[in-house]
């Protein structure tokens, strides 16, 4: 019988681009669910950009992980003891288990997953998190209409990748940025995208906007912030919509970059910028994924992942897709599901 617990916990603060020294494994006793709790054990556990600023000692949105706590973060997961009873033994459920091989968590901060619409790691990917941002973020914060030009940074990633095929299904055209050649052949190629730019091999980000997105741009979803934001703000038409889902180009420097101030473009384009955290749509959250898994059962959505295997390979996991090194979601697995 398993009686130790094994936690990924946060050992340093990181300066610029974390370590693998940032963080420590350790073990502790397993815990045990409390009243309306159950214990899940890990299965698949998510690295997401937002981690890193859960990583700062400032508040951000959200509290920082304090140093020798667990590293936040959504896992799936099976349900080994239940005192719950919304929960049964069995049962899979993802929510915010930490980097840890167990966590017990009062059941109503669970979703139970059924896996019948997807693989399980679907739960923390086009049927999670990224799926839902990438939803929400395009159609109720830019909201498209057919014909017009959808541009996406990060393009290869979880969400980027299913913005862009989102915007397909509204009749848009589709144009995404990122980095290396493979990543853009697989947007234009697999996912069906109208165009897509290379950043690393790209020294002129204006002139090749232009060559894409001869007649501007309409809106644009943002999750990298920085040149390549600059480069597209200066090709937004009247009316532009912006969606700033992140700033992962920024999230790793030292001194914050100086840039364009932008203001002024977006008076006279009458454009709209408007940040967003997923959370906010949280009680539409069931609309979302139907719609989501529909698309996806109809083979109108792709997606891809890349899973890391072993708790203990979290960090250079994490470590990896803030270097951009995979193509769509970054997974780890920590178990089996039997």
């Amino acid at each position: 019988m398993v009686t130790l617990n094994r936690q990924i916990t946060l050992a340093a603060r990181p300066t610029g681009m974390p370590k693998e020294s940032d963080f420590r494994m350790i073990e502790s006793p397993l815990p045990s669910p409390g009243e309306g709790e159950v214990l899940v054990r890990s299965l698949y556990l998510s690295v997401d950009p937002y981690m890193r600023g859960r990583m700062n000692e400032a508040r951000g949105y959200a509290d920082p992980v304090a140093l020798g706590a667990v590293m936040v973060g959504a896992a799936v997961g099976v349900v080994e003891e239940s005192r719950s009873p919304a929960v049964v033994k069995g049962d899979f459920a993802v929510g915010m288990l930490g980097w840890q091989d167990y966590a017990a968590l009062p059941a109503k901060d669970l979703r139970k997953v059924n896996p019948a619409p997807g693989p399980l790691t679907t739960a923390l990917g086009i049927l999670g998190m990224p799926g839902l941002t990438a939803y929400f973020g395009l159609l109720d914060i830019c909201g498209p209409k057919a014909g017009e030009t959808v541009v996406v940074s990060g393009a290869a990633g979880a969400v980027g990748s299913l913005v862009g095929q989102i915007a397909k299904i509204q009749g848009c055209r589709a144009i995404g940025i990122a980095g290396g050649q493979s990543k853009c052949d697989y947007i234009t190629g697999e996912l069906g995208f109208d165009g897509a730019f290379d950043y690393k091999a790209t020294a002129d980000y204006d002139a090749k906007l232009k060559q894409l997105c001869p007649n501007g741009v309409d809106v644009y979803f943002d999750n990298v912030g920085g040149a390549i934001s600059d480069a597209v703000f200066r090709l937004m038409n009247t009316g532009a919509r912006v969606a700033v889902c992140g700033q992962i180009s920024q999230y790793n420097l030292e001194k914050p970059e100086t840039g364009p101030r932008w203001l002024t473009q977006i008076l006279m384009r009458q454009a709209k910028v408007e940040g967003f955290l997923v959370m906010q749509f949280a009680a539409k959250y069931a609309e979302g994924l139907r719609r989501m898994a529909a698309w996806l059962k109809e083979g109108k959505l792709k997606y891809r992942e890349d899973i890391a295997a072993g708790l203990e390979n979290a960090p250079a996991a994490f470590i990896g897709m803030l270097q951009g090194r995979n193509t769509g979601k970054q997974l780890v697995k920590t178990g089996e599901a039997a």
